[in-house]
């Protein structure tokens, strides 16, 4: 473990990729590895993609991983997939449609499965996050599976949250609900060649309650002039990309690194990093939690708890009661 550890701080690829499949298998050696590395992260910047089906993340990731590459800066890429309900396995289609990265060095792209998980990201997400960072990933680019309104989850794991709109995926609708265009810390309008950009724009400005003289968000009220960045608070912008023709790329990484300075001067960027870190140990304490009690059920006990639960002789939250107290 010693020897793996020194490699993937290295940089070296094969060691990450092996770490990286470790900490997905969890148990012991997970842990162990992941207490190794702990030390060595903090320095990497997190940035979330979501969005619909069909709005192009996987392209504008690709784009952007680009951008980043020419200014010096090494890109770590996770592509969450969705899994299979019946056979348990995930196409993996992000990591095909990202192929013309794979021959930079200074670009990792690891796909991952659901498996099973809610709120558009796989269970190790955040454990994957940290290996990256800890092999020196300049900006770790987390793109999620794009189920719609209830993947939120990736506004706990990412400093910048993008979200990717697109003409003609019932904008205007999307635009007024609750969820997931309330984690926006940038939007993106892509496909904006097609008939409907403007329109798509417009009910996305609606959505953020912009009028000609001020701005209400994050429960501050303050001026239009520079939207994109006021004096008194972030205004989510909205950036009209063509993927495809990687038209609207350098804008958004130039947007993407003004927020990036904003929560470090305002020091949002602290603030996001200590509710990362709770959230960790609260996934951390509840796992252990949880395998520790598992681990004093019997087979049969568990067995009979089922029947009892389904034959409705019991509820399953008076029997998970019953259960915590009787090992606890």
């Amino acid at each position: 473990m010693d020897e793996l550890v020194r490699r993937v701080l290295d940089g070296d690829r094969r060691a990450l990729a092996r770490a990286i499949s470790i900490v997905e298998d969890d148990g012991e050696d997970a842990r162990e590895l992941l207490m190794a590395l702990y030390p060595h992260t903090g320095r990497g910047y997190v940035i979330g993609v979501t969005g619909a089906p069909g709005t192009g993340k996987s392209t504008l990731v690709n784009n952007m991983a680009k951008e980043y590459r020419k200014r010096g800066l090494r890109v770590g890429i996770i592509a969450i997939d969705p899994t299979s309900p019946f056979s348990g396995g995930a196409l993996l289609g992000d990591r095909v449609r990202m192929k013309d990265l794979s021959g930079d060095p200074g670009i990792f792209i690891r796909s991952m499965a659901t498996r099973g998980s809610l709120g558009g990201l796989a269970k190790a997400t955040s454990d994957v996050i940290m290996v990256m960072d800890a092999a020196g990933y300049d900006r770790i680019i987390v793109e999620t599976v794009g189920v719609g309104q209830a993947e939120v989850d990736i506004a706990s794991e990412a400093h910048t949250t993008i979200v990717v709109e697109s003409p003609g995926l019932g904008d205007e609708i999307q635009a007024i609900k609750a969820g997931i265009l309330e984690i926006a810390d940038i939007f993106v309008v892509n496909k904006a060649d097609r008939e409907g950009a403007d329109h798509t724009v417009m009910a996305l400005k609606m959505m953020l309650g912009l009028s000609p003289k001020t701005v209400a968000h994050h429960g501050k009220v303050m001026k239009t002039g520079d939207a994109t960045l006021p004096k008194e608070g972030w205004t989510p912008p909205i950036v009209k990309t063509v993927a495809i023709r990687n038209e609207g790329t350098k804008e958004l990484v130039d947007l993407i690194e003004r927020h990036a300075e904003y929560l470090r001067k305002s020091g949002q960027l602290e603030e996001r990093e200590l509710k990362r870190t709770q959230a960790d140990i609260t996934n951390a304490l509840q796992n252990l939690f949880l395998e520790n009690l598992l681990s004093h059920i019997t087979e049969s006990e568990w067995s009979e708890a089922v029947k009892s639960v389904a034959a409705r002789d019991t509820d399953p939250y008076s029997k998970a009661k019953e259960m915590l107290e009787r090992h606890s």
